[in-house]
């Protein structure tokens, strides 16, 4: 990583507000983009909630699987209102002016439910896991406590760090320009705005990155290539496709997290890019949320039995 150090410390300023460019760039497509997001987080919302209402209620969906799919919509519907709502009044109003405080809460929340979607990813790998390689055992090693204490601890474990790393950030002078280029308050372009050194801070950025989220993606890769291992000695070519597809849908979730996560608090500095890191956002923070629903309901039999007797009620 390259050591960053601006020196102007003549220039420095008492900055109270910063200004999210988001779609500024963009100013003839701001009513179509207003509409096409509002649709996205109604659409959002209705489709988690829906799932999450299905798990809790859906006699048929009482079992670990269900119970994680359930927490992880319930996480969706509270992860996308840090960023969506105040994107969508921006390109309403066109005043993108974003206090000091709110822009470290909104980076604060982000951080600790992004952290939360990790481990509860890694949960739901082990489930899976379990479920495959020892059948057997899956009524003892996934019970219904030992399903609400993981749950609980992808919920709180990352608190400490990420409030930690808001508060350092946010203790940082700042240079004179408040203009951050993106969508919302995040780190990389946060720390963009920074003066003097701050080598410490990227270092401690790339460390939580690997924590937080590397060691999750390295577990359920390790966890799926055991359970690829077990599906392919599987003797029956039902049994297996009957494994598969109750794995691909997570899978698919991971895939789309952890690949935008990755290449956005991991790849080098000098390849970061303003457009790149908006677009890269937009997945782990808007469409995989979006995609959830549809690709948990669409792949899973039970899931559309229980939405139709839903939607009949």
């Amino acid at each position: 990583m390259k050591h960053q150090e601006k020196p102007p410390e003549e220039n420095l300023t008492n900055l109270m507000e910063f200004v999210l460019l988001d779609f500024a760039n963009v100013p003839y497509l701001q009513g179509f983009l207003f509409g096409v997001f509002l649709a996205i987080y109604i659409f959002m919302l209705m489709g988690n909630g829906i799932v999450f209402l299905i798990t809790k209620l859906d006699p048929g969906l009482q079992t670990p699987m269900y119970y994680f799919l359930g927490n992880f919509s319930f996480l969706e519907i509270c992860y996308v209102p840090v960023t969506l709502p105040r994107m969508l009044r921006n390109l309403c109003t066109q005043r993108r002016t974003i206090s000091l405080v709110p822009c470290a809460t909104q980076m604060c929340c982000g951080l600790v439910l992004g952290a939360t979607e990790c481990f509860l990813l890694v949960m739901m790998a082990c489930d899976c896991y379990v479920a495959i390689c020892n059948p057997l055992h899956y009524p003892l090693v996934i019970s219904y406590k030992v399903c609400a204490q993981l749950v609980a601890g992808s919920w709180i474990s990352g608190i400490p760090l990420r409030i930690g790393q808001t508060c350092q950030i946010f203790s940082l002078p700042f240079c004179g320009s408040n203009l951050i280029n993106h969508f919302f308050c995040d780190i990389p372009p946060i720390l963009k705005l920074a003066c003097g050194d701050i080598f410490v801070n990227e270092m401690t950025v790339y460390i939580a990155a690997v924590l937080l989220i590397m060691v999750p993606f390295l577990l359920i890769l390790v966890s799926y290539g055991k359970i690829i291992s077990t599906i392919l000695k599987l003797p029956s070519a039902t049994s297996r496709a009957k494994a598969f597809s109750t794995c691909s849908s997570h899978l698919m979730v991971v895939v789309l997290f952890f690949g935008s996560s990755i290449i956005t608090y991991l790849k080098p500095k000098a390849s970061h890019s303003a457009g790149t890191d908006k677009v890269l956002s937009l997945f782990y923070t808007i469409v995989t949320p979006m995609f959830n629903p549809m690709i948990y309901s669409l792949r899973n039999k039970e899931v559309i039995i229980a939405l139709r007797k839903f939607l009949c009620k």
